[in-house]
């Protein structure tokens, strides 16, 4: 068992990946925004080079920060390595990993194929744990660092609107994983955290989202909105911030309380 030692000071500057982050609404992108505008460095990271390229540019003009695009597939290791290694070399000191990337599935369990099943799981676990590892491995060299996972209401209610089992299972395993990654990681400064939002205004809900569902849900919902990218971006910022360095391991709810209706 590693000794813990005190994490190492916050730098002035620091670095933050934040995968899937560069859909027009998504909650990557918002993430992205929050953290340029509180002085960090940003690594954009999405399937697409240009579309990273696009916001990495427009996060650096708008808020005067490093910032770099980097397209790949986070299933592939090579490619996680590669970019991992490149975002030390071009930005300032890494301490912020958000895993955000992920994909829904509304295939009803006993419709499930096995190809759909790891498509899913492969893109939203897989990826999860080797971001993670490839970055926590720079984090534990330096003695600090922060790891949020996005999670989903899915995983606590088993499914929800447009998401079921493949999903609610994937989005299950990232709170385990922070959970564990909490416990091994914690000697070495690095704390990790999930956030799992409920029903969030971005693209994906959009496109899905009938006015009759809509007012059902808000008649559910305590604080009688849909949430915001920002309310979710608001949160993982603190999370990742110096003043969250005693928090670990935990799940924080975004979900207007929806649990509780």
């Amino acid at each position: 068992m590693l000794t813990p030692y005190p994490a190492a000071p916050f730098p002035d500057r620091p670095t933050a990946i934040v995968t899937g982050s560069a859909s027009e609404r998504g909650i990557g992108r918002a993430t992205a925004h929050r953290l340029a505008r509180e002085g960090w460095a940003v690594a954009v990271v999405d399937l697409d080079q240009a579309a990273t390229d696009k916001v990495a540019a427009e996060i650096a003009a708008e808020h005067g920060v490093p910032a770099l695009g980097i397209g790949l597939d986070v299933r592939d290791q090579q490619q996680v390595t590669a970019a991992v290694e490149r975002i030390v070399a071009e930005l300032p000191q890494l301490v912020g990993l958000v895993n955000n990337a992920g994909v829904s599935s509304p295939v009803p369990f006993l419709e499930v194929t096995p190809e759909e099943w790891d498509r899913v799981v492969d893109i939203n676990l897989r990826g999860t744990f080797l971001m993670s590892q490839a970055a926590a491995r720079v984090m534990a060299a330096n003695r600090l660092g922060r790891i949020v996972n996005i999670s989903s209401t899915s995983a606590e209610r088993g499914g929800a609107v447009y998401s079921l089992a493949a999903y609610a299972a994937s989005k299950a395993g990232v709170i385990g994983l922070a959970k564990t990654l909490a416990r091994e990681l914690g000697p070495y400064g690095i704390t990790a955290n999930t956030v799992s939002p409920g029903s969030i205004d971005t693209d994906i809900m959009g496109g899905r989202l009938t006015d009759e569902r809509k007012e059902a849900m808000l008649r559910d919902l305590p604080v009688g909105r849909v949430g915001t990218v920002d309310d979710v971006a608001n949160v993982i910022a603190f999370l990742l911030g110096r003043d969250a360095g005693y928090l670990t391991g935990v799940t924080y709810d975004v979900n207007g309380g929806s649990h509780i209706a």
